[in-house]
């Protein structure tokens, strides 16, 4: 049995060139030069600018609707937005892309269109009157004919509700035939407007823009009428809908079919009961106490853009720096500074795993910010809040990201448990399953390996533990005193095993590098070639060899049952985070009670990873 007739785009398959169809309509406008008032194909550029305008209707929709540290408490579905969806609303706005040809096919037939009075205040009360009595109702029947057909649901309309979260794109969700349906009910008003002598540049942008941004509210998946406005002026639930209302659509499919006016279900008998009091409770809001917090931080001001209230689909992809994002670094700019100046912890993004809410939240600074000696007392200032907020919620575990948990910061946690004492919140920097990764990377059978930044938290316990397997470990530390520290902490029969070197060129014939320290190029070409290099240094060393490999930074893939993962953490593939915040999620599902901050316990690095493996985590 074939494809339905219109059931799928004829793009499709042109991925991000499709929008080469709208060339002859750039090419007309540039020959023409239809920015100028006297150019006879100023609707050329009119459309294209309609278009960008719908467009950037929607994306402010998603960008407030995926702002959870604002819109959480009156989230309507709470489940994450998973990559599923994500992919899958990919191209949604193939919608917009066709009803920018039904215009331009509309203009050519009829030439009167493209000489259109800049506004005519007759003109917007014939819109109303025919959108109210002609494109509503139209839309109900259509739309109810969609759902009471399964021939027709099954070919068509399923895909509008395959996604299942509504989403600001999840209204541009809909196969050819659906959008010529639509693209058709919506020009009804401008068409009456038209034929009655009164169509207008202004009505035409108004209607169809006041169109798409009630689309979007619709699917937006964040309640914003207060209740109290419905109680105040009844006669409002049947003229305009509400996100909660349209949800209740998606959620149950028999009932709440409008358009925009809950009149025409009333009238025709599809209007859930429990519509106005659900709006009621999720306008309401109640916050969502998570069992655990990833308490992430800022890298760099690009980076800073890979957030799902940002671009939802950048940020669903590992992070790049691309040539569409360097317009935006000046606003990405000034906002580093806004946060600065006054800004708190907030939530950029959540998931679900086996039934308890997951939370990233993000510290306001910026990864140069760590470096200045001025700035340490405000960056602890703020993981203190952000624990004492996680403490008071009643969150299990609170995980510090790389910088968060920095020695010369806070001791690797150490600060705020030693402070607060009677924390109810465990709080974990997640070293322990970060140094089991880097360990269990290195091949079986190693003999010898190289070290750089040895005596920090990671590099100590690494060192260790390899020594007790009888690696050679040679330790790259100008410090004197610092080696010995740590190589009196080895049982005395593999001490041996632990070796200070002070030149590069001493391990110019080991092929396995463990790089805790920044590494020049030039510090670089003293490995032998076929070296890999293992780091756990942030940021991570660039290579600049051909003839060795590197490693990037520990990492874990989330168990297969995460549901609502929708993105990516930093530059790491789709469902991967680093093992720092891989090891509090472990030490939340083991149930662990104690805090795990300051230095590495080595007796339980072998602990640690069987236990992640247990939970389904695995090497990335």
């Amino acid at each position: 049995m074939g494809a339905a007739f219109l059931a799928s785009w004829p793009w499709d398959n042109l991925g991000f060139y499709k929008y080469v169809l709208y060339g002859p309509l750039v090419g007309k406008a540039a020959a023409s030069r239809a920015w100028e008032a006297a150019s006879p194909d100023r609707w050329f550029l009119l459309l294209l600018v309609l278009f960008g305008l719908r467009a950037l209707t929607y994306q402010l929709w998603s960008s407030f609707s995926n702002m959870l540290f604002a819109t959480r408490r009156r989230r309507i579905v709470r489940d994450g937005v998973d990559f599923e969806q994500i992919d899958k609303e990919w191209d949604w706005d193939n919608f917009l892309m066709l009803q920018v040809l039904m215009a331009a096919t509309a203009f050519y037939a009829f030439p009167t269109l493209r000489h259109l009075p800049l506004w005519d205040a007759r003109g917007l009360a014939v819109a109303l009157l025919a959108h109210a009595a002609a494109t509503e109702p139209l839309f109900y029947a259509a739309h109810r004919a969609f759902h009471a057909s399964g021939s027709l649901y099954a070919r068509y309309h399923s895909l509008h509700h395959s996604s299942r979260v509504p989403q600001p794109f999840t209204a541009g969700l809909a196969t050819p035939l659906e959008s010529i349906v639509l693209g058709t009910l919506m020009a009804l008003p401008l068409a009456a407007a038209c034929a009655a002598g009164c169509g207008s540049v202004v009505l035409a942008f108004g209607y169809v823009l006041a169109f798409d941004f009630l689309r979007a509210m619709g699917h937006c998946n964040v309640e914003i009428f207060p209740s109290s406005l419905f109680q105040a002026i009844p006669v409002l639930r049947y003229l305009i809908y509400t996100p909660t209302y349209h949800t209740i659509h998606h959620t149950k499919r028999e009932a709440n079919f409008c358009l925009f006016m809950p009149l025409f279900d009333l009238l025709g008998g599809t209007l859930d009961d429990q519509s106005w009091e659900m709006q009621k409770q999720t306008s309401a809001g109640v916050d969502e106490v998570p069992d655990f917090v990833f308490l992430a931080h800022v890298v760099d001001v690009m980076q800073s853009l890979h957030v799902p209230f940002v671009l939802r689909t950048f940020a669903s992809t590992p992070f790049s720096v691309q040539l569409f994002l360097l317009p935006m670094w000046p606003f990405a700019f000034l906002v580093m500074l806004a946060m600065w100046a006054c800004s708190k912890t907030f939530v950029i993004s959540c998931y679900n795993l086996r039934g308890r809410l997951h939370q990233m939240w993000a510290v306001p600074r910026y990864g140069f910010q760590y470096f200045l000696p001025f700035a340490k007392d405000g960056i602890n200032k703020q993981i203190e809040l952000a624990i004492l907020r996680a403490d008071k919620m009643g969150v299990k575990v609170l995980s510090l990201a790389a910088l968060n948990k920095n020695e010369a910061l806070n001791g690797g946690g150490t600060l705020f448990v030693t402070k607060h004492p009677d924390l109810r919140v465990r709080v974990v920097h997640g070293n322990t399953l970060t140094a089991a990764v880097i360990l269990n990377e290195i091949p079986k059978g190693t003999a010898e390996v190289f070290m750089t930044g040895a005596t920090s938290k990671l590099g100590r316990a690494i060192a260790l533990y390899l020594c007790r397997r009888r690696v050679r470990v040679m330790m790259m530390t100008l410090s004197a005193e610092r080696f010995q520290r740590i190589r009196k902490e080895a049982p005395l029969e593999f001490q041996e095993y632990l070796v200070q070197v002070t030149k590069y060129r001493s391990a110019q014939h080991c092929r396995t590098w463990i790089v805790g320290k920044w590494l020049s190029p030039r510090e670089q070409r003293w490995a032998p070639p076929g070296t890999h290099f293992h780091q756990f240094v942030v940021p991570p060393i660039i290579g600049f060899r051909r003839d060795c490999t590197y490693g990037k930074l520990a990492a874990m893939r989330l168990p297969k049952d995460v549901k609502g993962l929708g993105a990516c953490e930093y530059s790491l593939e789709r469902g991967v985070v680093h093992a720092c915040h891989a090891g509090g999620v472990v030490h939340f599902l083991e149930g662990y009670t104690h805090h795990e901050v300051g230095a590495i316990d080595v007796d339980r690095i072998d602990v640690v990873w069987e236990a992640a493996l247990k939970h389904g985590l695995r090497p990335a």
